[in-house]
């Protein structure tokens, strides 16, 4: 008999693609996945010491969509989803089991999860025997996603010189905008990769970027051939295309998902950190991906020297003690 999961998904994108790429990895004649998606009032914002185990916070639609026959297993990635699936195991007199994916918070009751699942650079003075550190978090990059992109986006690139970069630009950090002499230093170091190597950019940007830095980023970048998809633009999202058919690619720092995209394809990486920009904690997370292999620095001046290889795959890992837990 196959088990039941809940994914409990909310407007956090790359939270959402943290558990997209855990459920990819497990087997479907095994599970069966219902995607629950979580809404909020103003109230999400308490603290969860104070929410506890409980939907506070939750709209009416969502409350309407979280009632019995409760599952084997609920999958949350966020500190407010996390208060929803204690609630579900609560309600569940403990039947249900609970994976949490990323840090769920202070005040969280941490021994209500069976696993926790947090990024090394994440790592607090709250531990428990649950937790298991990863390096970054899981991502929806794995050889078959890979190979199904390539073959759908490979023949609208072909126009295109190689060897095609791909660019994935993030943006503000903690409420700070991208500042200009980040994103021309960001642009800047795309430049001078492309006339060291030649050929095209696939590049992309984030609703975190700000019109004014990805104008600028886009006008230093202007005379390098190029595939644009822009925040914003109503057409296919060609990411995973990008992923799969670029030859190498360049990422900012900022984003742990984003640069774990970019890692686990196991393509030569070249991560931007800019100036008084990232945090400490996402220092440590690049850090920690040029330290075991995945990635190097954009400046490094033996980046053309590094061929990557290495393939990070958080998601493959959570889905084996997933099914450990739940045999």
């Amino acid at each position: 008999m196959k088990k039941n999961i809940w994914a409990l998904f909310d407007s956090r994108i790359g939270s959402v693609n943290a558990i997209r790429g855990v459920l990819q990895n497990l087997p479907q004649n095994k599970f069966d996945v219902t995607e629950k998606q979580i809404s909020y009032t103003w109230l999400a914002k308490l603290p969860n010491w104070f929410k506890g185990a409980s939907l506070i916070g939750l709209t009416s639609d969502a409350k309407e969509a979280l009632t019995p026959p409760f599952p084997d297993l609920v999958i949350a990635a966020t500190r407010r989803t996390s208060s929803v699936a204690r609630w579900i195991k609560k309600q569940s007199q403990g039947k249900t089991k609970i994976v949490q994916i990323l840090h769920p918070g202070p005040g969280s009751h941490l021994k209500d999860f069976d696993l926790i699942f947090v990024p090394e650079h994440d790592k607090s003075k709250e531990y428990s025997s649950n937790m298991i550190y990863t390096i970054g978090s899981p991502t929806r990059t794995n050889l078959k996603t890979m190979e199904e992109a390539k073959a759908k986006w490979e023949k609208v690139f072909e126009h295109l010189p190689r060897p095609w970069t791909m660019v994935i630009v993030g943006g503000a950090v903690k409420g700070k905008p991208l500042s200009m002499g980040n994103a021309e230093g960001f642009a800047m170091e795309v430049l001078k990769l492309k006339n060291e190597i030649g050929g095209s950019i696939l590049i992309t940007d984030s609703r975190r970027t700000g019109l004014q830095a990805r104008e600028k980023i886009m006008s230093i970048l202007k005379d390098i051939p190029a595939y644009t998809y822009l925040w914003g633009e109503e057409k296919e999202n060609p990411y995973m295309g990008y992923l799969a058919c670029a030859d190498n690619i360049i990422v900012s720092g900022d984003s742990v998902s984003m640069t774990c995209d970019a890692c686990g394809t196991g393509k030569p990486v070249y991560i931007y950190t800019g100036f008084e920009w990232l945090t400490p904690k996402q220092m440590r997370f690049v850090q920690s991906l040029y330290d075991n292999g995945y990635a190097i620095a954009s400046i490094s001046p033996k980046k053309l020297e590094f061929e990557g290889g290495k393939y990070l795959n958080v998601a493959e890992d959570v889905a084996k003690k997933i099914q450990e837990l739940l045999k």
